[in-house]
């Protein structure tokens, strides 16, 4: 279990800087340059990531089950994943109508898969993982809102085509498709259904 809240820890960390120290942030950005900043938080944000994963795998067998969702919760889990791989389409696609109407696609994306994973699963590892994550994207969220209003962060998209919002979901069912067939057990080690 350490290692996965090692791994929370760092990847987390490093993400939560925009949020406990935004011009902090921008002034390294300003000192360092942009570039350098990003190697910098990519390469933390890959161990965290490696960490998390591994420590997930090593802790989910032997952490003690806290609650056993209804079988017919899976149900409502994938469907929810469905939607949380499409707001990541939306995400990676260049705006159209959805993300300005979204305004922060990969948050609710990050929300309603750490959602639908408390639903599905009721060990210990799981409940540090997934509340992790979904306390992380409401903080993150409240966080880009009171730095909007103090002129830190600029307000989010132009609105674009609605073709840019069918590419969106097309992404979006491409990858749910690929995780469902063959992504979710090769990185995870679960099937997820």
């Amino acid at each position: 279990m350490l290692v996965l809240v090692v791994g929370i820890i760092v990847f987390l960390g490093i993400h939560s800087v925009r949020i406990v120290a935004p011009e902090w942030r921008l002034a390294k950005i300003a000192e360092w340059g942009e570039m350098k900043w990003k190697g910098l938080y990519s390469v933390i944000s890959l161990i965290g990531f490696v960490l998390l994963v591994w420590g997930y795998g090593m802790a989910r067998p032997e952490a003690p089950i806290i609650y056993e969702p209804p079988a017919w919760m899976k149900h409502i889990t994938e469907l929810l994943m469905l939607f949380a791989f499409i707001f990541l389409g939306v995400f990676i696609a260049r705006p159209g109508k959805m993300k300005p109407a979204l305004k922060h696609p990969m948050l609710i994306a990050i929300k309603t898969w750490a959602l639908a994973h408390l639903l599905a699963n009721g060990d210990l590892a799981s409940l540090i993982l997934f509340l992790s994550f979904l306390a992380w994207a409401v903080f993150d969220r409240i966080a880009i809102k009171r730095q909007e209003r103090a002129g830190l962060a600029a307000p989010y998209i132009v609105a674009g085509p609605v073709s840019n919002d069918i590419i969106a979901i097309v992404v979006g069912l491409v990858l749910y498709a690929l995780f469902v067939w063959k992504l979710h057990v090769l990185l995870i080690g679960v099937p997820p259904m």
